[in-house]
């Protein structure tokens, strides 16, 4: 089956001017934000993107939609059904196969009512409905449709987000944190109706940080650190910390409140800064030289997974609790 996304060996990287080595002048120097990622998504498949704030998730959202900031330039390829997704092509595909649900509520716009953003400004009955039984899945009634974004609550502004997503017939679907400020019950219809979409045929990238929704949903799990994939697992992995191969998604793991709640110590390095090594060497219990000296740390495959380790062996070893 041809994937519906296929990205391999992204990297985004971000210009920084500083102050050189004489009094006058700066030095320009490239911040790698996002390293060497690569991942792929079919149809009917969720792939969810897990990490904390700042690990480079919502950049990879921004690369697939075009949407980078300025002095942002990306490396790599992005393939949508099996053809370059080039600026041009994805500007046409944008709100018509491929949907982005984003991260803030401000991409509403404040001066459109709720019922002409969603239907794109097409007044034929077939549209009407679809536009009200959007909003009805999430709890919004029809009056929700002659409001405008500032006389929604945060709640309800991201219950339009996601409707105007699903009123189409999405191939693509981009979830960028999509549930903050929901309450459980709204959260959990949302996820729901998102593997609705899944078994029809649509694919879906959720970047989340909550490795507890991720797993409520998705096929397979992406983890991030410092910019880079230190993980791909099957969301069945995560049934066992034994079965998890990077030291990081058993601590993420660990941290979960039915597993423990236990917080690891240490932070996570800003990707801009970690120019050589492994990000996670500060915690990582089998840690050698190498691991801190290497240019970079190759993503293999290991055990029906793919783990960015130079010893995942000794991870093993090590146990389960690290």
């Amino acid at each position: 089956m041809e994937p519906i996304l296929k990205i391999e060996h992204l990297s985004v990287y971000f210009n920084q001017y500083e102050q050189g080595l004489h009094a006058f002048g700066f030095q320009k120097r490239q911040l790698a934000a996002v390293k060497d990622l690569s991942l792929e998504i079919e149809p009917g498949q969720i792939v969810a993107v897990v990490g904390a704030s700042g690990s480079g998730k919502s950049l990879l959202a921004h690369s697939i939609l075009g949407i980078l900031p300025y002095n942002s330039h990306m490396a790599g390829e992005i393939q949508y059904n099996g053809e370059p997704l080039t600026k041009k092509r994805v500007k046409k595909l944008r709100g018509k196969e491929i949907f982005l649900i984003p991260q803030g509520v401000t991409y509403l716009d404040p001066l459109m009512k709720v019922g002409a953003q969603l239907s794109k400004g097409k007044k034929d009955p077939d549209t009407k409905q679809r536009c009200k039984t959007a909003l009805e899945r999430y709890g919004l009634g029809v009056e929700t449709e002659e409001m405008y974004p500032f006389e929604l609550s945060g709640g309800m502004a991201r219950r339009v987000l996601i409707a105007s997503a699903v009123t189409e017939k999405p191939r693509l679907i981009i979830a960028d944190e999509p549930t903050p400020g929901l309450d459980a019950r709204a959260a959990k219809r949302i996820l729901s109706h998102f593997r609705e979409l899944a078994n029809e045929g649509a694919g879906m990238l959720f970047i989340t940080h909550d490795l507890e929704q991720a797993l409520s949903v998705a096929d397979e799990v992406v983890v991030f650190y410092a910019g880079e994939t230190i993980e791909k697992a099957k969301a069945e992995d995560f049934g066992d910390a034994a079965n998890l191969r990077h030291p990081y998604t058993r601590a993420l793991w660990y941290a979960m409140p039915e597993h423990g709640f236990r917080a690891s110590e240490g932070t996570q390095p800003y990707a801009g800064n970690v120019r050589k090594g492994c990000p996670y060497t500060g915690q990582c219990p089998v840690c050698r030289e190498e691991c801190r000296t290497k240019d970079q740390i190759p993503l293999m495959k290991y055990r029906d997974g793919e783990v960015r380790c130079l010893y995942p062996d000794e991870i093993k070893k090590s146990g389960a609790e690290l």
